[in-house]
Protein backbone atom coordinates (compact mmCIF):
# COMPACT_ATOMS: atom_id res chain seq x y z
CA UNK A 1 0.00 0.00 0.00
CA UNK A 2 1.36 3.43 -0.98
CA UNK A 3 0.81 5.80 1.93
CA UNK A 4 3.59 8.36 1.70
CA UNK A 5 6.10 9.92 -0.68
CA UNK A 6 8.86 7.44 0.20
CA UNK A 7 6.56 4.56 -0.82
CA UNK A 8 5.59 6.33 -4.04
CA UNK A 9 9.23 6.86 -5.02
CA UNK A 10 10.04 3.20 -4.41
CA UNK A 11 7.01 1.97 -6.36
CA UNK A 12 7.84 4.23 -9.34
CA UNK A 13 11.45 3.11 -9.42
CA UNK A 14 12.83 6.52 -8.50
CA UNK A 15 11.82 10.11 -7.92
CA UNK A 16 12.35 11.18 -11.54
CA UNK A 17 10.10 8.40 -12.84
CA UNK A 18 7.45 9.31 -10.26
CA UNK A 19 7.26 12.95 -11.33
CA UNK A 20 8.04 12.49 -15.04
CA UNK A 21 5.05 10.19 -15.51
CA UNK A 22 2.70 12.00 -13.12
CA UNK A 23 -0.83 12.21 -14.46
CA UNK A 24 -1.73 15.22 -12.31
CA UNK A 25 -2.41 18.44 -14.22
CA UNK A 26 -0.03 21.40 -13.84
CA UNK A 27 -0.66 23.65 -10.83
CA UNK A 28 -3.05 26.50 -11.67
CA UNK A 29 -4.80 29.40 -9.95
CA UNK A 30 -8.10 27.85 -8.77
CA UNK A 31 -11.42 29.65 -8.34
CA UNK A 32 -10.23 32.75 -10.22
CA UNK A 33 -11.62 33.29 -13.72
CA UNK A 34 -8.98 32.81 -16.44
CA UNK A 35 -9.54 36.29 -17.92
CA UNK A 36 -11.60 39.27 -16.77
CA UNK A 37 -11.00 41.19 -20.02
CA UNK A 38 -8.13 39.50 -21.87
CA UNK A 39 -4.78 38.42 -20.52
CA UNK A 40 -2.78 40.86 -22.69
CA UNK A 41 -4.62 43.93 -21.41
CA UNK A 42 -4.36 42.58 -17.88
CA UNK A 43 -0.58 42.30 -18.26
CA UNK A 44 -0.27 45.78 -19.72
CA UNK A 45 -2.27 47.28 -16.86
CA UNK A 46 0.28 46.44 -14.17
CA UNK A 47 2.81 48.64 -15.96
CA UNK A 48 0.40 51.38 -17.06
CA UNK A 49 -2.37 51.88 -14.49
CA UNK A 50 -3.20 49.52 -11.61
CA UNK A 51 -4.31 45.92 -11.17
CA UNK A 52 -6.13 43.85 -8.58
CA UNK A 53 -4.76 40.34 -8.00
CA UNK A 54 -6.90 37.82 -6.12
CA UNK A 55 -4.50 35.64 -4.11
CA UNK A 56 -7.15 34.12 -1.85
CA UNK A 57 -7.25 30.70 -3.50
CA UNK A 58 -3.93 29.41 -4.83
CA UNK A 59 -1.66 29.52 -1.78
CA UNK A 60 -1.59 27.76 1.58
CA UNK A 61 -1.47 29.58 4.91
CA UNK A 62 0.35 28.16 7.94
CA UNK A 63 -0.17 30.07 11.18
CA UNK A 64 2.48 29.47 13.86
CA UNK A 65 1.93 30.71 17.39
CA UNK A 66 3.76 30.09 20.65
CA UNK A 67 6.92 30.81 22.62
CA UNK A 68 9.08 28.69 20.25
CA UNK A 69 7.69 30.14 17.01
CA UNK A 70 10.71 32.31 16.29
CA UNK A 71 13.12 29.48 17.20
CA UNK A 72 11.36 27.19 14.71
CA UNK A 73 11.75 29.82 12.00
CA UNK A 74 15.39 30.48 12.87
CA UNK A 75 16.23 26.74 12.85
CA UNK A 76 14.79 26.21 9.36
CA UNK A 77 15.47 29.47 7.48
CA UNK A 78 18.59 30.79 5.79
CA UNK A 79 17.36 34.25 6.81
CA UNK A 80 18.50 36.06 9.92
CA UNK A 81 15.75 36.71 12.48
CA UNK A 82 17.85 39.15 14.51
CA UNK A 83 15.71 42.00 13.15
CA UNK A 84 12.19 40.69 12.73
CA UNK A 85 9.74 42.93 14.61
CA UNK A 86 5.96 42.71 14.61
CA UNK A 87 4.42 44.33 11.49
CA UNK A 88 7.24 43.15 9.23
CA UNK A 89 7.53 40.31 6.71
CA UNK A 90 10.41 38.33 5.25
CA UNK A 91 10.89 36.12 2.23
CA UNK A 92 11.49 32.89 4.14
CA UNK A 93 13.87 30.52 2.32
CA UNK A 94 14.47 26.92 3.46
CA UNK A 95 17.21 24.58 2.27
CA UNK A 96 17.91 20.89 2.78
CA UNK A 97 20.90 19.57 4.76
CA UNK A 98 22.81 19.55 1.44
CA UNK A 99 22.16 23.28 1.02
CA UNK A 100 19.69 23.00 -1.87
CA UNK A 101 16.44 24.92 -1.96
CA UNK A 102 13.27 23.34 -0.60
CA UNK A 103 11.11 26.40 -1.18
CA UNK A 104 10.24 29.89 -0.10
CA UNK A 105 7.23 31.81 1.17
CA UNK A 106 6.27 35.18 2.57
CA UNK A 107 6.45 35.02 6.36
CA UNK A 108 4.40 37.64 8.22
CA UNK A 109 5.14 38.61 11.85
CA UNK A 110 1.55 39.28 12.91
CA UNK A 111 1.72 39.58 16.69
CA UNK A 112 4.17 38.78 19.48
CA UNK A 113 5.01 35.06 19.08
CA UNK A 114 2.66 34.71 16.09
CA UNK A 115 3.72 34.33 12.47
CA UNK A 116 2.01 33.29 9.27
CA UNK A 117 3.71 31.66 6.28
CA UNK A 118 1.94 32.09 2.92
CA UNK A 119 3.01 30.27 -0.22
CA UNK A 120 2.87 27.08 -2.27
CA UNK A 121 3.21 23.76 -0.41
CA UNK A 122 6.95 22.82 -0.31
CA UNK A 123 8.11 25.36 2.29
CA UNK A 124 4.75 25.28 4.08
CA UNK A 125 5.01 21.50 4.47
CA UNK A 126 8.61 21.81 5.67
CA UNK A 127 7.65 24.27 8.40
CA UNK A 128 4.64 22.22 9.48
CA UNK A 129 6.70 19.02 9.65
CA UNK A 130 9.25 20.58 11.97
CA UNK A 131 6.56 22.27 14.05
CA UNK A 132 4.88 18.90 14.62
CA UNK A 133 7.96 16.69 15.04
CA UNK A 134 10.72 18.97 16.37
CA UNK A 135 9.57 19.39 19.96
CA UNK A 136 8.71 23.09 19.57
CA UNK A 137 6.22 24.74 21.91
CA UNK A 138 3.96 26.08 19.16
CA UNK A 139 0.42 25.72 17.90
CA UNK A 140 -0.26 25.71 14.18
CA UNK A 141 -3.29 25.90 11.98
CA UNK A 142 -3.25 25.45 8.24
CA UNK A 143 -5.56 26.57 5.47
CA UNK A 144 -4.79 24.87 2.16
CA UNK A 145 -5.53 26.34 -1.23
CA UNK A 146 -8.95 26.04 -2.81
CA UNK A 147 -8.09 22.89 -4.78
CA UNK A 148 -7.81 20.96 -1.52
CA UNK A 149 -9.82 22.92 1.03
CA UNK A 150 -13.50 22.30 1.62
CA UNK A 151 -15.43 25.55 1.92
CA UNK A 152 -14.23 29.14 1.90
CA UNK A 153 -10.75 30.33 2.84
CA UNK A 154 -10.16 31.69 6.31
CA UNK A 155 -8.72 34.87 4.84
CA UNK A 156 -9.11 36.90 1.67
CA UNK A 157 -5.87 38.17 0.17
CA UNK A 158 -5.60 40.82 -2.54
CA UNK A 159 -2.80 42.81 -4.12
CA UNK A 160 -3.25 46.25 -5.61
CA UNK A 161 -0.23 46.92 -7.84
CA UNK A 162 0.95 49.30 -10.52
CA UNK A 163 1.80 52.98 -10.99
CA UNK A 164 -1.70 54.00 -9.87
CA UNK A 165 -1.92 51.57 -6.93
CA UNK A 166 -1.54 54.18 -4.21
CA UNK A 167 -4.21 56.36 -5.84
CA UNK A 168 -6.60 53.41 -5.59
CA UNK A 169 -5.67 52.85 -1.94
CA UNK A 170 -6.18 56.52 -1.11
CA UNK A 171 -9.61 56.51 -2.74
CA UNK A 172 -10.60 53.29 -0.98
CA UNK A 173 -9.47 54.42 2.48
CA UNK A 174 -10.30 58.10 2.17
CA UNK A 175 -6.88 59.14 3.40
CA UNK A 176 -3.28 59.49 2.30
CA UNK A 177 -1.64 56.04 2.12
CA UNK A 178 1.02 55.49 4.78
CA UNK A 179 4.66 55.58 3.77
CA UNK A 180 6.01 52.09 4.34
CA UNK A 181 9.33 50.45 3.64
CA UNK A 182 9.24 47.34 1.48
CA UNK A 183 7.84 44.30 3.36
CA UNK A 184 6.64 46.39 6.30
CA UNK A 185 3.02 46.26 7.42
CA UNK A 186 0.23 48.49 8.72
CA UNK A 187 -3.55 48.49 9.22
CA UNK A 188 -6.09 50.34 7.09
CA UNK A 189 -9.85 50.77 7.09
CA UNK A 190 -11.73 49.94 3.87
CA UNK A 191 -15.53 49.76 3.68
CA UNK A 192 -15.60 50.03 7.47
CA UNK A 193 -13.48 46.88 7.82
CA UNK A 194 -10.03 46.66 9.38
CA UNK A 195 -7.59 45.53 6.70
CA UNK A 196 -4.01 44.47 7.24
CA UNK A 197 -1.59 45.67 4.59
CA UNK A 198 1.92 44.74 3.46
CA UNK A 199 4.05 47.03 1.31
CA UNK A 200 4.77 44.80 -1.66
CA UNK A 201 5.36 44.97 -5.39
CA UNK A 202 5.20 42.79 -8.48
CA UNK A 203 7.50 43.32 -11.47
CA UNK A 204 8.97 46.30 -9.65
CA UNK A 205 5.75 48.28 -9.46
CA UNK A 206 4.53 49.70 -6.13
CA UNK A 207 1.56 48.36 -4.25
CA UNK A 208 0.06 46.76 -1.17
CA UNK A 209 -1.01 43.25 -0.28
CA UNK A 210 -4.28 43.38 1.68
CA UNK A 211 -5.89 40.68 3.81
CA UNK A 212 -8.48 40.06 6.46
CA UNK A 213 -11.20 37.61 7.54
CA UNK A 214 -13.12 36.00 4.68
CA UNK A 215 -16.44 37.36 5.93
CA UNK A 216 -15.18 40.86 5.03
CA UNK A 217 -14.19 39.76 1.52
CA UNK A 218 -17.11 41.03 -0.51
CA UNK A 219 -17.24 44.44 1.15
CA UNK A 220 -13.51 45.08 0.72
CA UNK A 221 -13.44 43.74 -2.84
CA UNK A 222 -16.37 45.93 -3.91
CA UNK A 223 -14.82 49.00 -2.30
CA UNK A 224 -11.51 48.45 -4.11
CA UNK A 225 -13.24 48.05 -7.48
CA UNK A 226 -15.32 51.17 -6.95
CA UNK A 227 -12.30 53.19 -5.82
CA UNK A 228 -10.28 51.98 -8.79
CA UNK A 229 -12.73 52.92 -11.53
CA UNK A 230 -11.29 56.40 -12.02
CA UNK A 231 -7.73 55.06 -12.11
CA UNK A 232 -8.20 52.25 -14.62
CA UNK A 233 -7.97 49.45 -12.04
CA UNK A 234 -8.00 46.12 -13.90
CA UNK A 235 -8.72 42.72 -12.37
CA UNK A 236 -6.12 40.10 -13.31
CA UNK A 237 -7.32 36.59 -14.12
CA UNK A 238 -5.63 33.28 -13.57
CA UNK A 239 -3.99 33.15 -17.02
CA UNK A 240 -2.05 36.40 -16.66
CA UNK A 241 -1.37 36.14 -12.94
CA UNK A 242 1.59 33.76 -13.13
CA UNK A 243 3.32 35.75 -15.87
CA UNK A 244 4.21 38.65 -13.57
CA UNK A 245 7.05 36.50 -12.21
CA UNK A 246 8.67 36.59 -15.66
CA UNK A 247 9.12 40.34 -15.34
CA UNK A 248 9.96 40.43 -11.62
CA UNK A 249 12.56 37.66 -11.96
CA UNK A 250 11.19 35.49 -9.13
CA UNK A 251 11.31 31.77 -9.90
CA UNK A 252 8.08 30.43 -8.36
CA UNK A 253 8.54 26.65 -8.47
CA UNK A 254 12.02 25.30 -7.87
CA UNK A 255 11.90 21.53 -7.50
CA UNK A 256 12.16 20.94 -3.72
CA UNK A 257 15.40 19.18 -2.76
CA UNK A 258 13.75 16.53 -0.61
CA UNK A 259 13.69 13.42 -2.82
CA UNK A 260 17.13 12.08 -1.90
CA UNK A 261 19.31 11.72 1.18
CA UNK A 262 18.84 9.38 4.14
CA UNK A 263 18.53 12.34 6.52
CA UNK A 264 15.27 13.32 4.80
CA UNK A 265 13.69 9.87 4.81
CA UNK A 266 11.55 10.75 7.85
CA UNK A 267 10.23 13.81 6.02
CA UNK A 268 9.39 11.80 2.91
CA UNK A 269 7.52 9.35 5.14
CA UNK A 270 5.61 12.27 6.69
CA UNK A 271 4.53 13.57 3.26
CA UNK A 272 1.57 11.66 1.84
CA UNK A 273 1.49 9.86 -1.50
CA UNK A 274 -1.04 12.47 -2.68
CA UNK A 275 1.01 15.47 -1.58
CA UNK A 276 2.15 18.21 -3.95
CA UNK A 277 5.68 16.79 -3.81
CA UNK A 278 4.44 13.32 -4.82
CA UNK A 279 2.15 14.32 -7.68
CA UNK A 280 3.45 17.53 -9.31
CA UNK A 281 4.54 16.68 -12.87
CA UNK A 282 8.11 17.19 -14.08
CA UNK A 283 8.93 17.80 -17.74
CA UNK A 284 11.01 19.53 -20.37
CA UNK A 285 13.96 18.81 -22.62
CA UNK A 286 16.38 18.68 -19.69
CA UNK A 287 16.17 15.08 -18.50
CA UNK A 288 18.28 13.20 -15.96
CA UNK A 289 17.64 10.06 -13.94
CA UNK A 290 19.42 11.70 -10.98
CA UNK A 291 16.84 13.86 -9.20
CA UNK A 292 19.64 15.90 -7.62
CA UNK A 293 20.46 17.32 -11.06
CA UNK A 294 17.22 19.33 -10.76
CA UNK A 295 18.13 20.86 -7.40
CA UNK A 296 19.25 24.48 -7.11
CA UNK A 297 21.09 26.42 -4.44
CA UNK A 298 19.92 29.72 -2.95
CA UNK A 299 22.82 31.44 -4.67
CA UNK A 300 21.58 30.29 -8.08
CA UNK A 301 18.20 31.88 -7.33
CA UNK A 302 19.89 35.15 -6.26
CA UNK A 303 19.07 34.50 -2.60
CA UNK A 304 22.69 34.74 -1.53
CA UNK A 305 21.94 38.28 -0.35
CA UNK A 306 19.60 36.93 2.34
CA UNK A 307 21.74 33.98 3.50
CA UNK A 308 23.03 34.88 6.96
CA UNK A 309 25.32 32.76 9.12
CA UNK A 310 24.48 34.54 12.39
CA UNK A 311 22.35 31.58 13.52
CA UNK A 312 22.28 27.80 13.28
CA UNK A 313 19.90 26.39 10.67
CA UNK A 314 19.40 23.27 8.58
CA UNK A 315 21.85 23.40 5.68
CA UNK A 316 24.18 26.00 7.23
CA UNK A 317 27.33 23.87 7.04
CA UNK A 318 26.64 22.97 3.41
CA UNK A 319 26.17 26.62 2.41
CA UNK A 320 29.32 27.66 4.28
CA UNK A 321 31.21 24.95 2.41
CA UNK A 322 29.88 26.29 -0.91
CA UNK A 323 31.09 29.78 -0.04
CA UNK A 324 34.49 28.53 1.07
CA UNK A 325 34.87 26.47 -2.10
CA UNK A 326 33.91 29.43 -4.27
CA UNK A 327 31.09 27.54 -6.02
CA UNK A 328 28.35 30.04 -5.21
CA UNK A 329 28.98 31.99 -8.43
CA UNK A 330 29.23 28.98 -10.74
CA UNK A 331 25.73 29.51 -12.17
CA UNK A 332 23.47 32.53 -12.36
CA UNK A 333 19.77 33.24 -12.77
CA UNK A 334 18.93 35.17 -15.95
CA UNK A 335 16.00 36.03 -18.21
CA UNK A 336 15.97 34.47 -21.66
CA UNK A 337 14.22 36.35 -24.46
CA UNK A 338 13.05 33.89 -27.10
CA UNK A 339 13.65 34.53 -30.79
CA UNK A 340 10.35 35.51 -32.39
CA UNK A 341 10.84 33.64 -35.67
CA UNK A 342 11.81 30.38 -33.97
CA UNK A 343 8.95 30.67 -31.50
CA UNK A 344 6.49 31.32 -34.32
CA UNK A 345 7.62 28.14 -36.08
CA UNK A 346 7.19 26.09 -32.91
CA UNK A 347 3.83 27.64 -32.17
CA UNK A 348 2.72 27.22 -35.77
CA UNK A 349 3.37 23.49 -35.56
CA UNK A 350 0.26 23.28 -33.37
CA UNK A 351 -1.91 24.11 -36.38
CA UNK A 352 -0.29 22.21 -39.26
CA UNK A 353 0.14 18.48 -39.98
CA UNK A 354 3.40 16.82 -39.05
CA UNK A 355 5.40 16.47 -35.84
CA UNK A 356 6.39 19.53 -33.90
CA UNK A 357 6.53 21.02 -30.43
CA UNK A 358 2.79 21.22 -30.16
CA UNK A 359 2.27 22.30 -26.58
CA UNK A 360 3.21 25.98 -26.40
CA UNK A 361 0.09 27.50 -24.86
CA UNK A 362 -0.03 31.19 -24.07
CA UNK A 363 0.45 33.17 -21.95
CA UNK A 364 2.11 30.47 -19.80
CA UNK A 365 3.92 27.91 -21.95
CA UNK A 366 4.02 25.18 -19.31
CA UNK A 367 2.50 21.72 -19.46
CA UNK A 368 3.89 20.67 -16.07
CA UNK A 369 4.55 22.05 -12.60
CA UNK A 370 8.33 21.57 -12.45
CA UNK A 371 9.66 22.60 -15.85
CA UNK A 372 13.24 22.22 -17.07
CA UNK A 373 14.41 22.86 -20.65
CA UNK A 374 17.97 22.27 -21.80
CA UNK A 375 19.95 25.39 -22.73
CA UNK A 376 23.02 25.01 -24.93
CA UNK A 377 25.84 26.94 -26.51
CA UNK A 378 27.10 25.34 -29.73
CA UNK A 379 25.74 21.98 -28.58
CA UNK A 380 27.34 22.19 -25.12
CA UNK A 381 25.09 22.12 -22.06
CA UNK A 382 24.89 25.58 -20.55
CA UNK A 383 22.10 25.22 -17.95
CA UNK A 384 18.34 24.96 -17.90
CA UNK A 385 15.32 27.16 -18.49
CA UNK A 386 12.27 27.01 -16.22
CA UNK A 387 9.33 29.42 -15.86
CA UNK A 388 8.15 30.30 -19.38
CA UNK A 389 5.46 32.56 -20.84
CA UNK A 390 4.56 35.55 -22.94
CA UNK A 391 4.83 39.17 -21.79
CA UNK A 392 2.69 41.69 -23.64
CA UNK A 393 4.80 44.40 -22.01
CA UNK A 394 7.97 43.04 -23.63
CA UNK A 395 6.20 41.63 -26.70
CA UNK A 396 8.15 38.40 -26.37
CA UNK A 397 8.18 34.97 -24.81
CA UNK A 398 10.44 35.03 -21.77
CA UNK A 399 11.77 32.36 -19.47
CA UNK A 400 13.74 32.36 -16.26
CA UNK A 401 16.88 30.24 -16.48
CA UNK A 402 19.90 29.16 -14.48
CA UNK A 403 22.99 29.05 -16.67
CA UNK A 404 26.77 28.99 -16.42
CA UNK A 405 27.96 32.32 -15.07
CA UNK A 406 30.42 32.89 -17.92
CA UNK A 407 27.46 32.93 -20.34
CA UNK A 408 25.29 35.29 -18.28
CA UNK A 409 26.42 38.52 -19.93
CA UNK A 410 23.37 40.35 -21.38
CA UNK A 411 23.19 39.90 -25.13
CA UNK A 412 24.73 36.42 -25.19
CA UNK A 413 22.94 34.17 -27.68
CA UNK A 414 22.15 30.59 -26.68
CA UNK A 415 19.86 27.81 -27.87
CA UNK A 416 16.94 26.32 -25.94
CA UNK A 417 15.42 22.94 -26.81
CA UNK A 418 11.62 22.91 -26.54
CA UNK A 419 9.96 19.51 -26.17
CA UNK A 420 10.81 16.37 -24.26
CA UNK A 421 13.76 14.26 -25.39
CA UNK A 422 12.38 11.41 -23.28
CA UNK A 423 8.65 11.58 -24.07
CA UNK A 424 6.44 11.05 -21.05
CA UNK A 425 2.89 9.82 -20.68
CA UNK A 426 1.68 13.13 -19.20
CA UNK A 427 -1.73 13.93 -20.58
CA UNK A 428 -0.59 17.42 -21.57
CA UNK A 429 2.24 16.13 -23.80
CA UNK A 430 1.39 15.42 -27.44
CA UNK A 431 3.39 13.46 -30.00
CA UNK A 432 6.17 15.82 -31.05
CA UNK A 433 9.79 16.38 -31.97
CA UNK A 434 12.06 18.83 -30.21
CA UNK A 435 12.44 22.32 -31.63
CA UNK A 436 15.60 24.42 -31.13
CA UNK A 437 14.82 28.04 -30.26
CA UNK A 438 17.39 30.83 -30.21
CA UNK A 439 17.35 32.85 -27.00
CA UNK A 440 19.13 35.99 -25.83
CA UNK A 441 20.37 36.42 -22.27
CA UNK A 442 19.07 39.40 -20.30
CA UNK A 443 19.14 40.25 -16.57
CA UNK A 444 16.71 38.85 -14.00
CA UNK A 445 14.69 40.81 -13.05
CA UNK A 446 14.28 42.06 -16.58
CA UNK A 447 12.93 45.50 -15.70
CA UNK A 448 15.42 48.06 -14.39
CA UNK A 449 13.04 49.28 -11.69
CA UNK A 450 12.70 45.76 -10.30
CA UNK A 451 16.49 45.33 -10.25
CA UNK A 452 17.32 48.67 -8.62
CA UNK A 453 14.99 50.83 -6.54
CA UNK A 454 12.48 48.02 -5.89
CA UNK A 455 15.06 45.62 -4.50
CA UNK A 456 17.25 48.13 -2.64
CA UNK A 457 14.64 48.39 0.10
CA UNK A 458 14.17 44.66 0.69
CA UNK A 459 14.91 43.37 4.21
CA UNK A 460 17.30 40.43 4.54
Amino acid sequence: MVDHLEDAIAQAGGAVNLLWESQSPPAVVPHVVPEFTNWRDEQLAWRRTAVLYDQSHHMADLNIKGPDALRLISDTAVNSVANFPVEMAKQYVAVSPSGHVIGDNVLFHLEEDEYQAVGIPPSINWLQYHAETGGYDVEVWRDDNSLYRKGDPRLYRYQVQGPGAMDVIQAATGQEPPTLKFFHMTRLTIAGKEVRALRHGMAGEPGLELWGPWEDNQAVHAALLEAGQQFGLTQVGGRAYHTNALESGWLPRPLPAIYSGDELKGYREWLSSTSYEATAPLGGSFHSQDIADYYVTPYELDYGRIVKFDHDFIGKEALQAMEQAGTTTRRKKVTLVWNGEDTAKAYGSMFHPGPGAKFINLPMALYDTFHFDRVEQDGRAAGFSTWTGYSANERAILSLAIIDADLAEPGTELTLLWGEDTPSSKAQVEDHVQVPIRVTVQPAPLTEKARTSYRADQPA
